[in-house]
């Protein structure tokens, strides 16, 4: 078996990871589920469980830029989310601009590109400013791209890229013997960046809940049963060190 990522147990029975930075995937997608279920067990009010969310992604973003991972896109709105509670929906988009105010000096320090995907017209003025703002200050760093899922469906994704062909279409542009995966793949919100290599769910779920439904048809999948708010970098080392130990061959033979 490959070993690239070595695991021990030390004396006091913690797994230590001792990582070698070969066959990084190259593109992590994570949904980060469980923050509700996370508080409820604590018998906290589900916001707080979406405040430990955010603490959790500051540190698997520092880790994903230590390792030299190209693009880690998160799944941090989804358009099936505007259903939750008024309240719910509020305290998560407060979170956003948080979230981008109190860490964007450190993320363009790191080298850090935050980027976003989705339908961001729906979102709050203040959270579409923060957005922008993010994205223009860091655009010109050549680290980790963060790519923010926020009012995004792979459904809806699909539907918004074959609106822009057609239009091609019918100024003329294009015909529809143009249409391949390449044309379908380069008008998608994830144009010019590559399919995710790995998928990771927390919380125990197993399915894509509409995510990245394009873009991952050959992609691993990871599944853990800790929440969110709970998951490490240990935990990021435990499935990166899985993707590494599987045999990737596209429908070919190795």
């Amino acid at each position: 078996m490959k070993n690239f990522f070595g695991f021990k147990d030390n004396k006091k029975n913690k797994i230590e990871i001792n990582s070698d930075i070969k066959n990084i995937p190259q593109h992590i997608a994570i949904i980060m589920d469980g923050n509700g279920r996370w508080a409820k067990r604590k018998g906290l009010p589900r916001t707080l469980g979406h405040k430990s969310g955010v603490e959790a992604l500051r540190g698997i973003v520092k880790e994903c830029s230590k390792l030299k991972v190209k693009y880690l896109t998160v799944y941090a709105f989804s358009t099936e989310n505007w259903k939750r509670p008024a309240q719910e929906v509020n305290v998560l988009m407060k979170l956003l601009v948080e979230y981008l105010k109190r860490e964007i000096e450190e993320l363009n320090s790191e080298g850090v590109v935050v980027k976003h995907i989705g339908d961001i017209s729906k979102l709050p003025e203040i959270c579409q400013q923060e957005l922008i703002k993010a994205y223009e200050k860091t655009k010109p760093n050549k680290g980790l791209v963060l790519n923010l899922a926020l009012n995004y469906g792979g459904r809806d994704e699909i539907i918004y890229a074959l609106k822009k062909i057609g239009k091609e279409i019918q100024n003329g542009s294009l015909t529809c013997n143009s249409i391949n995966e390449k044309l379908i793949s380069d008008n998608l919100y994830t144009a010019k960046i590559p399919d995710p290599d790995i998928i990771i769910r927390t919380g125990g779920e197993q399915r894509l809940s509409n995510f990245l439904l394009w873009q991952c048809a050959y992609s691993e999948f990871w599944y853990t049963n800790v929440k969110w708010p709970d998951f490490k970098k240990e935990h990021l080392h435990q499935a990166i060190y899985s993707y590494q130990n599987r045999d990737r061959r596209y429908g070919g033979i190795k």
